[in-house]
């Protein structure tokens, strides 16, 4: 997911990836050694399978899902913790520590597709699920959001959540204030590309000076660089022998430039994503827009709460489709339960419990026949005026394909963009920034 849903400290990061380096989001739901959507064979002892997940808002969803497997299975009980909104610096390097220690993760964990290279040179770390059958589970996922869950040993260590295609999130109530459209169709008109968009954004603020147009420079950063990645070899912060390439890749240097504009022309309201001051911006309205990822939506309506439910809709997004985020799940080899662990990835990761997400969070289904089912595909979002959000993010979706995110792309991301942040703050000027942007991401990438 979800994503990046994600305040720790870098060093803290660093020593943690450090200590791990030296340890050396169809067919059927079901796979062949277990009955995961009722009437799987029960353990001789009632046991609690717990799953740690992160993201803000209604994070991964599974509230209802939850409590539907617990009516079912009274011998398998799930007791879901969501940990934190914040994943690459916080939930990730907390994660790294406890699975070093052997103790202390779930039964079942989150991942974020940021720190899949991270998570796949490791399976030391996890569970081999195709021993108990989820390996057959392949037809269900589009073939990058599969392989993905597949570690350097050949293993299947991880099955998909979420997708993150890609929208646009704004305040349709501060729209029609400013004198600008409100409906979603029109909205999606203004701004065919970015240099419109921008134009919006200046207009908006010279009719709402007391409000910024954009949140800050996290989320339209990684809007871009989600849209500019594929145009580019399909790559980020490293190739695909996963050679660091922050200083060469275009698609880097395009989203940076783009930020930096945004932010030389005082369009942001300067909050870093998944902060306490960003979570109060989006429910007092400090901003009108932010790059809109399908779980992006379960996020706002998380965090601005039941007073502004009719004030948000979603809208295109500048310059075409992209695919910012989505999630795993995976089982640590320290899990006590593993085969009954099993049981409930598989259901969670199913038709169902990505139904039951996207319903509950707006996490838009990586599963092919739950994209399909018309419980995603006909959805509505009441609270984003009744938006169409299953038709908006399936079509986001539709050829997509699959950026190569290396073994430290989380540390990476982190770290760049912390300079990002610095520099719409002011704290870094902007004729230094690329330079402390490539020296950070080296730095962090070892």
């Amino acid at each position: 997911m979800l994503n990046t849903k994600r305040q720790g400290k870098l060093a803290a990061i660093a020593v943690l990836t450090a200590s791990a380096m030296a340890l050396t989001a169809c067919g059927s739901d079901e796979p062949a050694a277990t009955n995961a959507g009722g009437g799987s064979s029960a353990p001789a002892e009632p046991v609690t399978i717990t799953v740690h997940t992160f993201g803000g808002g209604n994070n991964f969803g599974y509230g209802e899902a939850v409590k539907k497997w617990n009516a079912e299975h009274p011998n398998i009980q799930v007791k879901h913790e969501n940990l934190t909104d914040r994943f690459e610096d916080v939930y990730l390097p907390q994660l790294l520590q406890k699975l070093q220690a052997g103790s202390g993760t779930g039964d079942i964990v989150g991942i974020d597709e940021g720190a899949m290279g991270l998570m796949k040179a490791r399976p030391q770390f996890f569970t081999d699920l195709g021993q108990y059958g989820l390996d057959s589970r392949k037809a269900d996922f589009p073939a990058a959001k599969w392989e993905n869950g597949i570690n350097k040993d050949g293993k299947l260590f991880a099955l998909g959540t979420d997708i993150g295609g890609m929208a646009m999130c704004y305040r349709k109530d501060l729209f029609e204030k400013a004198g600008l459209p409100g409906d979603r169709e029109e909205v999606g008109k203004l701004w065919p590309d970015w240099n419109a968009f921008m134009e919006v954004g200046k207009k908006f603020q010279e009719k709402v000076p007391g409000t910024k147009f954009l949140d800050g420079p996290n989320t339209l950063y990684n809007t871009i660089l989600s849209q500019e990645a594929p145009k580019n070899g399909n790559i980020a912060y490293f190739d695909t022998n996963n050679q660091l390439v922050i200083d060469k890749n275009p698609a880097i240097k395009t989203a940076f430039d783009t930020v930096k504009s945004f932010s030389e022309a005082g369009l942001t309201a300067k909050l870093a994503s998944f902060t306490n001051e960003w979570n109060a911006g989006t429910k007092k309205g400090a901003f009108a827009v932010m790059g809109c990822p399908a779980w992006m939506v379960g996020v706002i309506e998380g965090n601005a709460g039941e007073e502004n439910k009719g004030n948000w809709d979603v809208a295109a997004v500048p310059g075409g489709a992209g695919n910012w985020g989505g999630s795993y799940l995976a089982i640590p080899a320290q899990s006590k339960h593993p085969k009954e662990a099993a049981e409930v990835l598989n259901y969670l990761t199913g038709k169902d419990g990505h139904i039951a997400a996207f319903k509950e969070a707006n996490a838009f289904p990586s599963s092919l026949v739950a994209q399909k089912d018309p419980a995603v595909a006909d959805k509505t979002n009441p609270y984003f005026n009744d938006a169409p959000v299953g038709k908006i993010f399936g079509a986001s979706t539709e050829g997509l394909l699959p950026v190569f995110l290396g073994e430290k792309h989380a540390q990476v991301k982190t770290a760049a963009e912390k300079v990002l942040e610095g520099m719409d703050k002011g704290s870094i000027p902007y004729a230094e920034a690329w330079d402390k942007f490539i020296e950070a991401g080296t730095k962090a990438a070892g």
